[in-house]
């Protein structure tokens, strides 16, 4: 059935007819090459909608899915970039269509915002409402213009911690989790209705440090004290009239008074740019049949041929929640979680090319399996013993984020990253008595002391605890045993008063030496060229190459998965990943922010059902 649905799928973008505009310079079905050459001056417009994304999808691919998607940090940045060199591009447009930014992508833009500004880029931005997050990335242009009765929330930070112990009570499901560590609280959100005084104390430390960075990241981008930014913050709801008399925005106009003015400004000629950076299809032969096969041809064939032998930085992501094996060759759940096997091959390949001399190993994750962990730690130490290797944390990098980063000496992260949690957490549920209130009984047979330990009938015995425990602290020692090994003498505290499962800001994980440097996805990649003595000329690859979604379905419908050496996805895994793809969406337009707690809530259900014993951090729902 799931190859009927694909083929059904694929057949019709098959038989998608290609529109080709006709004009006197073009003759009819040949699409027009790109100008050599610019006569104009060019203002880029970067458009920013939805999540910016970590994990880059492919530039070439002709068409997307589903509608308009995010863009990755690395295209954006690059695009940026781009612009910053470019002699004929004096300026550079954002528009807002309310984007999702991490804490960590945040403060990287803005570096690289400010940098466009010191090379003597005016940066504009025009949008009709933000929040807070949105009002720290664009406080940093030249100039930001709203449109009248535009409106912003810049209400400060806000967040969320789940708890389902209330929902387990009324459907008669009794939670048994335990801990290595006081402060390791990821169980609490099953255990408990509200966190323990360990949990609530670590998160106002932790809140504490990101609204203080990000009250600095305000004043400092609109150029006035944090005293200042802080009261724009305290009274919170502004229209874009009042904005202008506080000083939080320049202009009110509308978006039409807007360009006119750039062009008065810059000149007539002046062309907007809103494909800047972004690589075209390139030129199709359409006059004859052979042409659109050959389209179709190149569009489904793997391009084995576009590696290049230039020296090069190769990127390896890991984002999402570490789950053991791999997707199983299922396009749909390959962007669901962090997959240890996937992850494993593409350090291997990264470590095996010759021309890649350093590898960024970008790590965005809450963390996960613990064996999944151990596996990819294993394949970073094979990289980090034949090249340079760094980490670079996103927006988190906790637990098992933080466990699969010990096979480097040099971490980098933002400041409002947030890290540690160095602690191991497992449990069950007991299920009897929501089953006593269906009517439903089971009659247990069992042989051996503890042969109902991972059973749903009932929580652990004494001995069962027992036996847990001692598993759980070798797994603990291991892990901080991996810390002490990675950091030695730069920990500015015992282990055991940085683990405990405390979770950390990245501004506080460097004074306590769990990281190196503050700094995102560049500085690494500038860092580990660097160290290689690659001064220029190389290349920055992400490993593995993307696939188009095409080539995702190609894989599927020819059975090529994964090697079969491995552990896959369990299909009562995939199944409950479907459910909760199923069932939330209807509610997230209605409440994204919980929406996206309760997801990570249940997929920490699928880790926890699938090992049991998990390295993950507690879930913190950030919004504003």
């Amino acid at each position: 059935m799931k190859h009927v649905f694909l083929l059904c799928l694929l057949l019709p973008i098959l038989c998608l007819p290609v529109t080709v505009r006709a004009d006197d310079s073009t003759a009819l079905g040949k699409i027009k090459p790109a100008a050599k050459a610019r006569t104009k001056t060019v203002i880029p417009v970067f458009r920013m909608a939805g999540t910016i994304s970590e994990k880059p999808v492919p530039e070439d691919m002709p068409f997307s899915f589903g509608g308009a998607t995010g863009e990755s940090l690395k295209s954006l940045l690059s695009r940026l970039e781009k612009a910053g060199n470019d002699k004929s591009v004096p300026a550079i447009v954002l528009q807002l269509n309310n984007p999702f930014l991490g804490r960590a992508q945040l403060e990287e833009l803005t570096r690289k915002l400010s940098a466009l500004k010191q090379a003597g880029k005016n940066i504009h931005v025009h949008t009709d409402l933000f929040t807070t997050g949105q009002f720290a990335l664009i406080a940093h242009a030249t100039e930001v213009s709203m449109v009248p009765t535009g409106y912003m929330f810049i209400t400060g930070l806000y967040g969320e911690q789940v708890f389902l112990r209330g929902l387990l009570d009324r459907i008669g499901v009794t939670p048994d989790y335990f801990t290595c560590g006081d402060y390791k609280s990821a169980g609490e959100m099953f255990m408990r209705t509200a966190p323990s005084d360990e949990a609530a104390q670590m998160s106002r430390w932790l809140y504490d440090g990101i609204y203080e960075n990000l009250l600095a990241t305000i004043a400092r981008g609109r150029n006035v004290s944090a005293e200042k930014a802080k009261g724009w913050v305290d009274e919170g709801v502004f229209t874009a009239e009042r904005a202008i008399e506080k000083g939080i925005i320049d202009v009110v106009e509308h978006h039409h008074e807007f360009e006119a003015r750039l062009k008065d400004q810059y000149g007539g000629d002046l062309k907007f740019d809103r494909k800047y950076g972004k690589k075209s299809a390139g030129q199709i032969d359409l006059s004859t049949p052979f042409g659109i096969m050959n389209f179709y041809a190149e569009l489904l064939s793997p391009s084995t041929s576009r590696r290049s032998t230039k020296p090069a930085v190769g990127i390896v992501y890991l984002d999402g929640a570490i789950m053991p094996g791999s997707s199983g060759g299922n396009p749909f759940l390959a962007d669901a979680a962090a997959f240890a096997d996937t992850i494993r091959k593409a350090l291997d390949e990264a470590a095996d090319d010759d021309a890649i001399k350093a590898v960024v190993f970008r790590v965005n994750s809450p963390g996960g399996s613990a064996v999944a962990s151990e596996v990819i730690l294993n394949a970073t130490k094979r990289v980090a013993a034949k090249k340079q290797f760094i980490v670079s944390m996103g927006n988190v990098a906790a637990s098992g984020g933080y466990y699969v980063a010990c096979g480097t000496d040099t971490i980098l992260a933002e400041n409002s990253t947030v890290t540690g949690s160095i602690g191991v957490v497992m449990g069950k549920f007991a299920t009897t008595g929501m089953w006593d209130k269906l009517g439903v009984s089971f009659t247990p047979i069992q042989r051996g002391k503890n042969s109902a330990m991972l059973s749903s009938a009932a929580v652990f015995s004494d001995s069962e605890r027992s036996a847990i425990q001692s598993y759980m602290d070798e797994v603990y020692d291991v892990f901080k045993s991996h810390v002490i090994t990675a950091r030695g003498q730069l920990l500015k505290k015992p282990i055991d008063e940085l683990a405990g499962g405390r979770v950390y800001t990245g501004k506080q994980a460097l004074e306590l030496g769990l990281v190196d440097r503050i700094g995102g996805l560049n500085e690494a990649v500038s860092l580990a060229a660097s160290k290689a003595s690659m001064d220029s000329g190389y290349e920055v690859r992400v490993v593995p190459r993307p696939k188009n979604f095409m080539e995702l379905l190609m894989s599927d419908l020819s059975g090529s998965k994964d090697d079969g050496k491995h552990l896959s996805l369990r299909t009562d895994a995939a199944v409950t990943g479907s459910v909760i793809d199923a069932v939330l969406p209807l509610l997230q337009m209605l409440d994204p922010a919980r929406v996206t707690a309760v997801k990570y809530a249940l997929l920490q259900l699928t880790v926890l059902q699938t090992e049991h014993v998990s390295l993950t951090m507690p879930i913190i729902s950030l919004s504003n």
